[in-house]
């Protein structure tokens, strides 16, 4: 499903295999949720606690099958990790993406669920590649109102 995405690169989805390997090894820094029509997997979701930091989680993928893209399930599937997340008092989400131009939707998906641009890295896939870093505060806002 990564592959026929067409968004990744052969790279990337040998590392969304492995982290599925991690996972089902028991490794808990790599948590997988799976978006299903009976039987079907429709799209899946992977995050983990990000090392040496108190409350925050990077959110690693999100994952929509081509035929059910634009339907909703990359929403549920965020809004779910979103929901398990406050509940486990994680403060801060960051999910990285790519600024080539095909990542325009994913970027947009993301803005329109509240997450902020915080950060950009040029050259950082490639030399025409940038990383740009979306962060979503869940203290309602406790983040902002405690920088100095």
């Amino acid at each position: 499903m990564t592959a026929a995405t067409g968004f990744f690169r052969r790279e990337e989805v040998a590392t969304a295999l492995e982290l599925l390997d991690d996972s089902l090894a028991g490794d808990p820094d790599y948590r997988f949720l799976g978006a299903y029509a009976g039987d079907e997997l429709l799209g899946y979701a992977c995050w983990g606690p990000t090392p040496g930091t108190e409350g925050t989680y990077d959110l690693y993928w999100i994952v929509v099958d081509p035929a059910w893209q634009g339907k909703g399930v990359g929403t549920l599937l965020l809004r779910a990790v979103e929901a398990k997340l406050v509940a486990e008092d994680c403060r801060l989400i960051v999910v990285e993406t790519s600024s080539r131009a095909g990542y325009a939707p994913t970027r947009g998906f993301y803005e329109r669920r509240g997450y902020a641009p915080a950060a950009r890295v040029p050259g950082y896939y490639a030399p025409d590649d940038d990383l740009i870093v979306y962060l979503k505060d869940l203290t309602h806002g406790a983040l902002a109102r405690a920088a100095p």
